[in-house]
C-alpha cells in the first residue's frame, strides 16, 4: 500500500501482489490505472510498482492533472 498525505487529505494506494504460474510476481496499484508491474521477487515486484506509481504521480504533478502543497508517502505492502 502507498500512502499519499497531499493538502492534509490522505490517499491510500493499494497494490495488490499475484504470483504467476511461472514464479514471478505481479504488482497493480488499484487507484492507479495500468500501473503493474512484474518483479522475479516479491519485493522486486512491490519495488518497481511503488516506483512507477511515484512516476506517475510526479507526471500528473508536472503536467496540472494534480496539484500538490506537501506530500508524505509511506509504503506498506498489502
Amino acid at each position: 500500500m502507498l500512502i499519499l498525505w497531499c493538502k492534509l487529505e490522505l490517499m491510500e494506494l493499494t497494490i495488490e501482489l499475484e504470483c504467476e504460474a511461472d514464479g514471478r510476481w505481479l504488482c497493480e496499484v488499484i487507484e492507479l490505472p495500468g500501473v503493474m508491474a512484474y518483479g522475479s521477487s516479491k519485493a522486486e515486484a512491490l519495488k518497481a510498482a511503488e516506483v512507477l506509481a511515484l512516476r506517475v504521480l510526479a507526471d500528473q504533478l508536472e503536467h496540472g492533472e494534480a496539484t500538490a502543497e506537501h506530500f508524505f508517502v509511506k509504503f506498506k505492502a498489502a
